[in-house]
C-alpha cells in the first residue's frame, strides 16, 4: 500500500478512536497530523471537545489544535487555508500529512474546493426573502428560472433555502450559482488523497460515548466549563455551542444533578455522531469504509 505519497484523510464519528489510530499510522509511515475538527481548533474546552492531549501525542507533530481564540469567528475557509499550508509544509519535510477529524465540511472543502461567493448586501437578502414569502415558493422558483435557467436541474423547486440563495447570487453577482461552483478548483487532485472512514457499529459507539462522558467528569470538565464561562464568550460563537456547555452551566447553577448532566451530554453526543454518519452516507460514498476490527490489519499493511 503506497501511502507515503498520499495525503491521508481519516473521518469518523465522535469517540470512534480516530486520533489514536492516526497517531499509530503516523508512527508507521512517518506522518504528521492535522486537525480537521471544528471544535478542536479552539484554545478552550480541551476536555469537553475531546481534544488529544499533548502527553498522548507520542512524539508525533500535531497541527491546528487549540490555537484559535473562541471570541473570534473561524470559518471553513479559514481552516482550509491553514490546512493547505500545513500539508505543503509537511510534504516539504518528506513526511506524510494525515488529516483527522469529524467535520465533514472541512474534508469536502479540501477535496472539492471551497466556493467563495461574495455575500450579497443585507438589504438585498431581506428583499429576496420578503419576495419569496409574499408570492410563495412555486412562483418564486418560476421567477428564479427566468433570471437563471441553468439551475433547473440543480435545485429542486421545493428547496426554499437554495432557491433563495441562488436568487441572491444571480441578482448580486450577475453570475449563476452553478457557474460559481463550476469555476471552483481544489488545490489537490483527487488521486492525491487516500480517504478512510471509520465505520463504527452504532451500539459499540454508544458505549464508547457513554464511557467517555463519564471520563470527562473524572478529568475535571466541570471546572473547565466554569473557567470558560468566566471568559464571557458570546453565545453565538461556535465554541459556546459545544455539546455540554449549556448542560454543565445549569449544573453549576445547581439547577440539575450530575447524573442528569452526564446523561444529557451522552444523548446529545450520540445524536451528533448519528448526524456525522448521515453526512458521510450522503457525501463520502467514495471513501474506503474501515471497521474498528480492521484497523490493526490496515496498519500492518501500511
Amino acid at each position: 500500500m503506497d501511502l507515503k505519497s498520499k495525503i491521508i484523510l481519516i473521518y469518523g464519528p465522535t469517540a470512534s478512536g480516530k486520533s489514536e489510530f492516526a497517531i499509530k499510522l503516523a508512527k508507521k509511515i512517518k506522518g504528521e497530523i492535522i486537525n480537521a475538527d471544528s471544535m478542536q481548533v479552539y484554545k478552550d474546552l480541551k476536555i469537553l471537545t475531546a481534544r488529544p492531549l499533548k502527553k498522548n501525542y507520542q512524539k508525533i507533530n500535531h497541527h491546528l489544535y487549540g490555537f484559535q481564540n473562541g471570541k473570534r469567528s473561524f470559518s471553513t475557509g479559514d481552516w482550509l487555508k491553514l490546512a493547505i499550508k500545513k500539508i505543503y509544509e509537511i510534504k516539504n519535510k518528506k513526511k506524510v500529512p494525515i488529516l483527522v477529524g469529524g467535520t465533514g465540511l472541512y474534508f469536502k472543502a479540501l477535496v472539492e474546493g471551497l466556493v467563495e461567493i461574495p455575500n450579497a448586501p443585507k438589504v438585498l437578502r431581506n428583499k429576496v426573502r420578503k419576495l419569496q414569502k409574499e408570492i410563495g415558493q412555486q412562483k418564486f422558483y418560476e421567477k428564479l428560472l427566468k433570471i437563471d435557467p441553468s439551475i433547473i436541474d440543480k435545485i429542486r423547486s421545493t428547496d426554499v433555502q437554495r432557491s433563495i440563495r441562488a436568487y441572491e447570487v444571480k441578482s448580486f453577482t450577475k453570475k449563476s450559482i452553478a457557474e460559481w461552483y463550476d469555476d471552483t478548483r481544489p488545490d489537490f487532485n483527487k488521486k492525491d488523497f487516500h480517504k478512510l472512514m471509520i465505520d463504527f457499529p452504532r451500539q459499540d459507539l454508544i458505549q464508547r460515548i457513554n464511557a467517555r462522558t463519564i471520563e470527562m467528569f473524572k478529568n475535571g470538565v466541570t471546572l473547565e466549563v466554569k473557567s470558560f464561562l468566566k471568559l464571557r464568550i458570546p453565545k453565538d460563537r461556535s465554541i459556546s455551542k459545544a455539546i455540554g456547555v449549556s448542560d454543565i452551566s445549569e449544573y453549576l447553577k445547581k439547577k440539575t444533578v450530575k447524573e442528569s448532566v452526564i446523561e444529557n451530554i451522552s444523548i446529545k453526543t450520540r445524536q451528533y455522531a448519528k448526524r456525522q454518519m448521515t453526512w458521510a452516507r450522503g457525501h463520502m460514498m467514495s471513501w474506503k469504509k474501515i471497521k474498528p476490527n480492521q484497523l490493526n490489519n490496515f496498519l500492518k499493511k501500511a
